[in-house]
């Protein structure tokens, strides 16, 4: 603060006199504001693009790993970028490119981590750790997932880079949890689906809610959101009068989803006819979810 105060009282007061001769009490009070938050933001930049000091790698790293121990974690990402930056060629440097990542994730500067992660994978393809770079990077995506009534590009994003790493490194140790995650993204990606589907369906525009639901049953078949949608799907063919579709679409759900509040639900939209039919068939027509987009 002493440094503020010798640069901003000296250069302040230099400059009132000149000021006051030339301008109004307006704008000499305008002007004065803005002078001030120059001279702070000249002082700021003085004192935080001071040198880093050249330091061994072993002082550099343990100042990292303690601030990273301390949930220091923008500490931790400067200290392990100066190992990499003071001694490059050393064996230290490139694990310190993967800790800065990892410091900045625990921090959540998600884009930060991203870069550094992105950089890892590139300058590294081959390194041990390497998996390990791609699982962090699909977590920075994956722990931004907002709820299904917001923009899913974080969504999609987590989905690719889960898949790169159960894709590329099956064997890895990292691979299991990726398939969790991978399997909860379908299933939000889904329920994204659904909300738009409802939302038309709602408001009458049943083409286009017909549309989310198939894309739902054809993609995102395992989630738990494959029932509803074939129940709506029924909903949709019903208001359009398309009996036939609409029966095809109740069959498939009752064999997939017996005894599920979706298919009773379904049911008691057919009438009496239709209902029969469905059991009469039972065992006789191919009801796999497939047949839904089996042209006639």
């Amino acid at each position: 603060m002493k440094l503020f105060h010798s640069c901003a009282g000296s250069a302040i007061d230099n400059n009132m006199d000149i000021i006051k001769k030339t301008v109004s009490m307006h704008v000499l009070h305008v002007f004065g504001v803005f002078l001030l938050l120059g001279v702070l933001s000249a002082c700021s930049s003085t004192e935080s693009s001071k040198p880093q000091v050249e330091e061994s790698v072993d002082a550099l790293y343990n100042k990292a790993a303690a601030a990273l121990d301390a949930e220091q974690y923008a500490e931790a990402t400067r200290y392990f970028e100066e190992v990499e930056r003071q001694h490059p060629y050393s064996k230290w440097a490139t694990q310190a490119q993967l800790m800065s990542a990892f410091a900045s994730y625990e921090g959540q500067n998600y884009d930060e981590a991203i870069i550094a992660l992105d950089r890892f994978i590139e300058l590294h393809p081959g390194n041990k750790d390497i998996d390990y770079a791609h699982y962090l990077k699909a977590l920075c995506y994956y722990e931004q997932i907002s709820d299904v009534a917001r923009d899913q590009f974080m969504t999609e994003e987590a989905l690719k880079a889960l898949e790169t790493l159960i894709n590329r490194f099956p064997d890895s140790k990292y691979a299991r949890d990726a398939a969790l995650k991978r399997d909860l993204t379908y299933d939000h990606l889904a329920g994204k689906e659904m909300e738009i589907g409802r939302y038309y369906l709602n408001r009458g525009h049943v083409n286009a809610a017909i549309n989310r639901f198939r894309a739902v049953v054809e993609k995102y078949q395992t989630t738990t959101h494959t029932a509803e949608a074939l129940h709506r799907l029924v909903e949709a063919y019903m208001t359009l009068g398309l009996s036939a579709e609409a029966k095809q679409v109740a069959a498939v759900l009752g064999y997939n989803y017996p005894g599920s509040k979706w298919y009773e639900r379904s049911f008691a939209l057919l009438d009496e006819r239709t209902r029969q039919e469905i059991i009469e068939e039972r065992g006789f027509v191919d009801r796999t979810i497939d047949t839904i987009f089996k042209p006639d």
